[in-house]
């Protein structure tokens, strides 16, 4: 097993690590968007409340939340020991480097990008997550929150939510363009014929992911 802790304990293998649990991390995005949106059901949130019921209860979703944390905290470990490394490498920067030349804003700014959408995720985590598995918090009456359309619906209503939501999916947005590419070209999977598809295809998912899940408060917030 040395060779197997040395590998991953590298560089190449923590960016081969980062990128798969990033891909992965992006999977859940679109099942999460795609169940979120049942939101804009007129139907009183019902059809909502069956798809929260089913994902608290249904065992197999369950036993993937522990799958989803550990890509969550793997990716972020990941993310810390490499961004140390390199300001290891060059712990003084160049007198007259211009990195705005040869690299992208978003790309320059991962740390900080993936900084401000955990520290979403905990808030969001603890507005929802929390009180429909833990129960008894913020008033909620059960562990099953019977009605979490409710739930929805008023927490949309407080304008900094609302921001802060609609700040993080630009932060996500800005997160995943510079990622997805990333994540390709760790993996060894570029190709001068494919790579351009993948940075647009890239390029489409990231701000369609972000803009779907922003226009949810947005919606709750101006017409509900």
């Amino acid at each position: 097993m040395n060779w197997f802790t040395k590998t991953f304990s590298s560089t190449l293998g923590r960016k081969f690590i980062m990128s798969i649990t990033g891909l992965f991390l992006c999977s859940f995005l679109v099942v999460h968007l795609v169940g979120n949106l049942t939101l804009f059901r007129q139907d009183g949130g019902e059809a909502f409340n069956i798809y929260s019921h089913f994902m608290a209860n249904n065992p197999v979703i369950r036993t993937m939340e522990f799958v989803l944390v550990a890509g969550f905290l793997f990716h972020i470990y990941d993310a810390i020991v490499l961004t140390r490394r390199n300001k290891a490498a060059r712990p003084v920067g160049y007198a007259n480097s211009h990195p705005e030349q040869n690299s992208t804003w978003s790309s320059r700014n991962m740390g900080l990008l993936g900084t401000f959408i955990l520290v979403f995720l905990l808030v969001h985590l603890w507005n929802f997550f929390v009180p429909a598995r833990f129960g008894e918090l913020e008033g909620v009456p059960n562990a099953e929150y019977l009605n979490l359309y409710s739930e929805v619906v008023l927490a949309f209503k407080n304008p900094i939510y609302v921001a802060l939501y609609v700040i993080a999916m630009i932060a996500l947005a800005y997160h995943l363009i510079h990622g997805f590419q990333s994540a390709f070209q760790s993996l060894g999977l570029t190709h001068k014929k494919y790579t351009p598809f993948i940075q647009k295809f890239g390029y489409a998912f990231s701000v369609l992911i972000c803009l779907g899940f922003a226009a949810i408060p947005l919606y709750f917030f101006f017409f509900v």
